[in-house]
């Protein structure tokens, strides 16, 4: 959807080109998702440097010639810095940022140990594989993930993460509510697609939308009469043209999942009405199409 958004505002007709970004875009996903998880092991890293440096000074107090390692030790922590499925991507991307950034790994170190949640996670002696995990789980969503300046870092960084960001953090949270104890670590580093027809979605759905969108708008012209078609938001008559490819050229996604589906994107990147008014539209339009024996749809689960 984006990406054709973009062709349509910078006025390109290259569909090469564009979908060559496209691709290049979801790519830089990984990138992020592995940024992300790095921010908890340099973290690590900091907090273990730290500590060995007070212990080494001088005139060292008794707190810092024997330090709660509580936090560095977190076995969530020592899962990710000793995961090969991790260290291997971090190698392979060349994901070094915050060794070239490392002041940002300092300013989230200091608002985690600024916060309740470290003092509380540190002075509980009983300590749990769940405790390492909740902890480490919560410091992620409520200190890391919600730093400004972070935020800032990564939007000038590269400025398709903006929309990705969530779904990356998303991601990571439900690997980390499901991950094991060290003796039993699966931590994986997810792949992009699938299999080879998963990539090939997002390439057939992005060309058949474009090089169709003539036809797939005299589909809802119709639809609206108290609408001109230039009053339409740009995003919705996108979201439109999308679904009703679904419809038309994918028999294998069923349509209350493509109906599903652009509601919510609606939703999220369209005007506070436009889900109702898509919904509508394509409601309307599913059951003509269906009248006429235009939409075919063939697979499991699909009648």
């Amino acid at each position: 959807m984006q990406s054709i958004y973009a062709m349509h505002q910078n006025g390109s007709d290259d569909l090469e080109k564009e979908e060559k970004f496209l691709f290049h875009s979801i790519d830089a996903i990984q990138d992020l998702y592995l940024i992300m998880l790095s921010t908890l092991i340099e973290i690590c890293k900091k907090e273990t440097i730290f500590l060995h440096k007070s212990s080494q000074k001088h005139l060292a107090t008794a707190a810092e010639l024997k330090p709660n390692e509580k936090f560095i030790k977190n076995r969530v922590f020592q899962i990710l810095t000793e995961n090969n499925s991790l260290s291997i991507a971090l190698e392979n991307r060349k994901i070094n940022n915050w060794i070239l950034n490392d002041d940002y790994i300092l300013i989230l170190l200091d608002a985690i140990k600024k916060s309740k949640l470290y003092h509380k996670y540190m002075s509980n002696t009983i300590n749990t594989f769940q405790e390492d995990k909740d902890f480490v789980i919560d410091i992620f969503t409520e200190v890391i993930v919600t730093n400004d300046k972070l935020y800032d870092y990564l939007e000038d960084n590269k400025l398709t993460w903006i929309d990705d960001i969530p779904i990356v953090n998303t991601h990571i949270i439900k690997q980390f509510n499901s991950i094991k104890d060290v003796e039993e670590g699966n931590f994986r580093v997810p792949k992009l697609f699938k299999d080879n027809e998963d990539r090939d979605f997002v390439k057939d759905l992005f060309r058949k939308t474009l090089l169709n969108e003539k036809e797939f708008a005299k589909e809802y012209d119709d639809k609206t009469p108290n609408w001109d078609s230039d009053r339409i938001a740009e995003i919705d008559t996108i979201i439109l043209k999308m679904a009703i490819c679904e419809f038309l050229k994918f028999p294998s996604i069923p349509i209350k999942v493509t109906l599903n589906e652009y509601l919510e994107v609606a939703k999220e990147y369209s005007t506070p009405k436009s889900s109702i008014f898509i919904n509508g539209i394509l409601d309307n339009l599913v059951k003509e199409l269906q009248s006429s024996d235009r939409i075919i749809k063939a697979g499991r689960g699909l009648m």
